[in-house]
């Protein structure tokens, strides 16, 4: 991929394994069925905590378009920013499609930081923590990009032998809700690393929520314990 800098927080092979599926991310029943499965649950989980009509959004890591679409079709004024360029083709393309208004970039989350600090209401980085180099970088921008008091959601897998299990052997090699290989364990992060790196960026947790696949039900719920899938809800705090 063009443009990876030696300091870039940006793994190219994370970039090109998402770049490979990209014509079919909009397929519910494709190798993004799960994205699609629980969208609808995490544009109900933030959009009970922060209001998004009227608010200026920014999706990091929006890939295909799937929440950062959801989001501008609640009324929020979203930009949705990747690094995978055909998945960004793709977005654009669907957007356009749908007659939906947002805005799409290629940047990481560093880089409109330093162009738009304070300047959104609402941030999202949902699945895509696991996948860079450097996550506590990337919180520390989401938490830039936030203006003072706004909200920020983020999502990810935590690291134990009970989601060693659940999310690489279960999902992607028992009941293929993923591709293979879409994710390493060594990075799964812990809620407490997450938090940590939070508050070291002047955030307050507001919020820890799991989210749960049933499989006999076929059937994706929020709430309980956080072993495995979870979400963090922020603030960035007022100055």
């Amino acid at each position: 991929m063009n443009g990876f800098g030696a300091s870039s927080n940006v793994d190219p092979a994370e970039i090109g394994r998402f770049e490979a599926l990209a014509s079919r991310w909009w397929n519910p029943h494709g190798e993004f069925r799960a994205l699609h499965a629980i969208n609808p649950l995490r544009l109900a989980y933030i959009s009970e905590r922060a209001p998004l009509a009227g608010s200026r959004i920014v999706d990091v890591g929006c890939g295909g378009g799937l929440l950062a679409e959801a989001m501008a079709g609640a009324g929020g004024a979203v930009t949705g920013i990747d690094m995978a360029e055909t998945a960004l083709a793709v977005a654009r393309a669907h957007a356009a499609a749908s007659a939906v208004e947002l805005r799409y970039e290629l940047a990481t989350a560093e880089q409109l930081a330093a162009r738009e600090a304070g300047h959104f209401d609402v941030v999202t980085c949902l699945e895509l923590l696991e996948h860079v180099p450097q996550p506590g970088q990337v919180v520390a921008a989401c938490a830039r990009l936030a203006r003072p008091g706004g909200n920020l959601f983020f999502s990810t897998i935590n690291r134990n032998p009970k989601s060693f299990l659940f999310s690489i052997v279960g999902a992607e090699y028992v009941l293929g809700l993923l591709p293979r290989g879409t994710h390493e364990y060594e990075r799964f992060i812990r809620p407490s690393e997450l938090a940590s790196w939070a508050r070291l960026a002047s955030l307050e947790v507001a919020d820890l929520t799991g989210l749960h696949y049933d499989p006999f039900a076929a059937r994706y719920s929020l709430g309980g314990n956080v072993d495995v899938n979870y979400l963090m809800h922020c603030r960035r705090k007022a100055e």
